[in-house]
């Protein structure tokens, strides 16, 4: 079906822009199914998480619903999608019975050409919703990843990505960051309804890790105990080590490589992981992580004013110490030259975008949020149960690595592609 106004605009320079970013973002998507097998197409990975076919099927159903239905107002296509494609439609453990992969690749490029023709043949006054359709797709585009990451978890074989390794002076290296208000948030076209509006913070001064925790700085409360002491945990962190029965974060390389399959212990034994960031680690993790450095994790608004700061406002340490009992900071303090460090997704302040970062905030709307596309798509999640991680990870979509862009999480949830860093008051 084709939606063909009577009067067709020629295509606006915004109107190309999302094409081609529609058309990027999808190519992305397909070549994550590029050889899969039948089994992680359609097989959960884990009971909290749809099978990968499930995730195709409701980027077509979403993309279809807000297009088709809601802009071009036809009759519900594809109804027969509705049920098992739907977020609100069945319990994940009920979406493992899927079409075939040709199937859902065929729904998804009706649905695509569909929106296309829609696209070059609207007056397009408002962007807002093809930005989060994009997102929407980026978003399950990773999940796909994770889903197939706990798949080779699940047989020891997580293969860790190819991402740039921090260096020993790096990752030893934290920056200050003065008092005084910062603008966090976003009112760009692109924005999601969480970041909106964008607003001023002000917080007091802080000293930030330019770099995620990396695993042989995590190995270190590994070996020490720390999975142990419940010193180092909050009360419903502890409760839940003791329920979880954890003793290192889950994607993690150690000696159990040796009765692992040949692919993984040939990657063990070609890549050091001491100086790739920790990754898989639940928000309580990175907590006693912090606490046991006698340092914490930052606030939403610190991370953000932080990874955003222009570098000649800010001063650096190295081998920097903190003293837990005053918070006091010791170290070699030199004037931060922006030559020193290497580019980052955002301002070259800062290592980031390699693991999503945890930070020591509940997920809610900012003053004057209004949701967007519909009521439940966040606002449901500002239950005080999900923490904000910030900076993307190594399998983010470029559409939503942003500074501003939060995710959300339980601070349970380890299956996700998280680390952290940590701040000194």
């Amino acid at each position: 079906m084709h939606y063909l106004p009577l009067f067709c605009p020629a295509p606006s320079s915004l109107t190309h822009s999302l094409q081609s970013a529609l058309q990027d973002c999808r190519r992305q998507t397909l070549d994550l199914v590029q050889g899969i097998t039948c089994k992680a197409f359609r097989t959960q990975s884990h009971p909290d998480f749809s099978p990968v076919g499930w995730h195709l099927g409701h980027i077509a159903y979403t993309e279809s619903l807000w297009i088709a239905e809601y802009l071009a107002g036809s009759t519900k296509p594809f109804s027969q999608y509705e049920r098992l494609f739907a977020a609100d439609g069945l319990p994940k453990s009920e979406r493992q019975n899927l079409p075939e992969l040709y199937e859902i690749l065929a729904y998804l490029q009706t649905v695509r050409s569909q929106t296309l023709d829609y696209l070059n043949n609207s007056n397009l006054e408002d962007s807002r919703l093809w930005h989060w359709l994009i997102q929407h797709e980026s978003q399950h585009a990773e999940t796909i990843v994770m889903v197939l990451a706990m798949h080779q978890q699940n047989f020891g074989a997580f293969i860790y990505p190819t991402v740039r390794p921090v260096s020993s002076t790096e990752s030893n290296r934290m920056v200050y960051v003065p008092a005084g208000s910062a603008t966090v948030g976003s009112d760009a076209p692109e924005a999601i309804d969480n970041e909106r509006p964008a607003h001023l913070v002000s917080t007091g001064d802080y000293w930030i890790d330019c770099a995620p925790v990396i695993c042989k700085q995590y190995r270190e409360f590994v070996e020490d105990g720390g999975y142990h002491q419940a010193k180092w945990w909050n009360e419903a962190g502890w409760r839940w080590l003791k329920s979880a029965r954890v003793d290192r974060p889950l994607y993690w390389p150690d000696d159990t490589l040796l009765d692992s399959p040949s692919s993984y212990k040939a990657l063990s034994d070609q890549r050091n992981w001491d100086n790739y960031p920790v990754c898989g680690v639940s928000w309580y993790e990175a907590d006693a992580y912090a606490r046991y450095r006698g340092k914490r994790l930052p606030t939403e608004s610190e991370w953000e004013k932080a990874i955003t700061l222009k570098p000649e406002r800010i001063h650096t340490t190295t081998g920097a110490t903190t003293d837990p009992t005053t918070g006091s900071t010791t170290g070699l303090t030199t004037d931060l030259n922006p030559t020193d460090y290497r580019g980052t997704a955002y301002t070259g302040n800062f290592e980031s975008g390699s693991v999503w970062e945890w930070t020591d905030t509940w997920f809610s709307g900012y003053v004057g949020f209004q949701p967007f596309p519909y009521k439940g798509y966040s606002q449901i999640y500002f239950d005080r149960e999900h923490r904000v991680l910030k900076g993307g990870s190594w399998a983010t979509p470029r559409w939503v690595k942003r500074p501003s862009f939060r995710n959300w999480y339980h601070p349970h949830r380890r299956e996700i592609f998280s680390g952290f860093r940590c701040v000194s008051s």
